[in-house]
């Protein structure tokens, strides 16, 4: 542990399988993150013993028989929670919550291949990313245009400017966003959401011109039947949305 040699017992005071879960936490009136641990019945009662006996010295995390980490131990831990802490960034605090968490697995993690991939290739994913954006809102302008006629045309200057506006965001300096793959995806989702809920609005307005209402009549009619529709389309998306950022 930082070039310093450790004297280890041969046989480890507990192992990974006693660790239910190791994350990295900030504390209300701390500087640096820490790593709180929780263990399991029978590895609380171990890890008791364990601190009570050896307060003030150090306690090897060992991962595959090298020496990650070597924190002092200040007190008892009688209830089988604990914290690390030290002066580490949070990239090293995840670190070694990591290594804690692998510890737990029933076998060493081994390298079966290492990949260096050139940051060329990235950039040549997002930009066959915008041509196939770029396409595909073509060919949906086009589609509308050429079924709806002039109501195509008002909804493609429509998809137009929600497009411009969402470039105009993400294009924000102090907003620091960055075009990725699937911001393309998240973009030609909702420019696909908005030409779905167009043509459900046309389609409706298409019915009731055929009931014999007047263009007006026909328009206010169609709006206010397929709000809903594209109301509860868009909260599903949005739940949807929240899941996969919350989980995902």
């Amino acid at each position: 542990q930082n070039n310093k040699p450790l004297l280890l017992e041969e046989k480890p005071s507990l192992v990974g399988d006693s660790l239910v879960d190791a994350r990295v936490e900030w504390g209300t009136m701390q500087i640096n993150p820490y790593v709180s641990f929780v263990l399991n019945s029978k590895g609380a009662r171990r890890f008791a013993r364990v601190t009570k006996s050896n307060i003030g010295k150090k306690l090897a995390i060992v991962l595959d028989g090298k020496v990650k980490s070597a924190p002092v131990i200040e007190s008892e831990i009688p209830a089988g929670r604990g914290q690390i802490s030290g002066r580490f960034n949070e990239d090293e605090a995840a670190d070694l919550a990591l290594v804690l968490r692998t510890g737990a697995l029933p076998a060493p993690i081994q390298v079966e291949e290492e990949r260096t991939v050139d940051a060329a290739l990235g950039e040549d994913s997002i930009n066959k990313g915008i041509r196939s954006v770029i396409v595909g809102i073509a060919l949906v302008l086009l589609f509308m245009a050429g079924y709806y006629l002039w109501a195509g045309l008002i909804a493609s200057f429509a998809l137009c400017l929600n497009l411009i506006i969402i470039l105009g965001v993400l294009s924000y300096p102090r907003l620091g966003a960055s075009l990725t793959l699937p911001g393309i995806a998240g973009i030609v989702l909702t420019i696909g959401m908005a030409v779905d809920a167009n043509v459900l609005i046309f389609e409706r307005i298409r019915e009731e011109l055929k009931l014999g209402k007047t263009l007006r009549l026909a328009i206010s009619s169609g709006y206010q039947k397929a709000f809903f529709t594209i109301l509860d389309a868009n909260v599903t998306t949005l739940i949807a949305a929240f899941i996969l950022f919350q989980f995902g």
